[in-house]
């Protein structure tokens, strides 16, 4: 029987400037921007609480102090909704927030990649498996992508990585797995390659921002040489971890979206608005006047 531990901590890289959604990120991280009515950050956070995750570890920079802000008790406007009896308002502030020191901040000084970032969270962490959720990639499903990475983990321990399908023809954007034995929910990863040349591709499963990781990454990272971009990128980090410990995929059924990208946090603003009863009606038939004059 495989032995795991339990996954209590998650890792929330959130240190990027969100150049693509310039001008409206220049004051306000990209992390914050809404879907309908919560920060996509806050989505991330609410998939990794219902997968049981105990501690969210965020790693910041400049100017992020209103995530931490977000994330915490604001005393006058919680008094100021009771004061006007709108309980229901109150109660989703009081059911977003992670229990009292729950969260962790730390910065990442400079822009190094997302490795970098992730070695960047190594004390907190410690000596024990995490979570990393990547906050630009909304995941929406009847059960959660964390949840289900969470119970794959405890079948089969090692590591686990969320991937989609795309399209075959697409797969040289994106970073890609080869699929080897299958298991419950996922299979077994042969290879990962970052962006294969066209034709080339192991599969058209590709990695979408979910991963559990051992702790052992933190010592490859601490030494990765820099590549893509000139900066330390996770993906040959795990890459070199695979040469010592398993690799699984969890294939996640549900749908992305990638709100780092305007298509992404379009798309993800209209389905999440045609999911609420309260207000689908009215963007349903506005979007078809629009469709239809366009």
């Amino acid at each position: 029987m495989t032995t795991t531990r339990k996954i209590k901590k998650a890792v929330l890289p959130v240190a990027g400037l969100g150049t693509r959604f310039l001008p409206a990120t220049k004051a306000v991280p990209k992390e914050m921007l809404t879907v309908v009515d919560k920060p996509v950050v806050q989505y991330v956070v609410e998939e990794a609480m219902d997968a049981g995750i105990e501690h969210f570890v965020f790693v910041t920079g400049r100017n992020k102090g209103v995530i931490e802000d977000h994330f915490d008790i604001q005393t006058e406007l919680e008094a100021t909704l009771r004061e006007r009896g709108k309980t229901v308002e109150l109660k989703s502030l009081e059911d977003m927030l992670p229990s009292a020191g729950a969260t962790s901040f730390t910065r990442q000084q400079a822009p190094h990649g997302l490795g970098h970032a992730v070695w960047c969270a190594r004390d907190i962490v410690g000596s024990e498996p995490f979570a990393l959720l990547l906050p630009d990639m909304v995941m929406r499903a009847e059960v959660g992508c964390m949840t289900g990475m969470v119970e794959l983990y405890a079948a089969v321990g090692g590591n686990i990585v969320a991937v989609g399908e795309c399209d075959p023809e697409l797969t040289h954007k994106y970073g890609i797995v080869g699929k080897g034995e299958e298991l419950k929910g996922g299979f077994r990863i042969t290879e990962m390659v970052e962006k294969p040349a066209k034709g080339t591709a192991p599969s058209n499963y590709f990695i979408n921002g979910r991963y559990i990781l051992e702790p052992e990454i933190f010592d490859i990272l601490a030494h990765q040489e820099r590549g893509a971009g000139n900066e330390i990128q996770l993906t040959d980090a795990m890459l070199k971890l695979a040469e010592s410990q398993p690799f699984s995929a969890y294939r996640f059924g549900g749908d992305t979206y990638d709100c780092g990208s305007k298509d992404g946090f379009i798309l993800a603003n209209v389905a999440y608005a045609l999911a609420r009863p309260d207000i689908k009606p009215m963007v349903a038939e506005g979007l078809k006047r629009l469709i239809a004059a366009s």
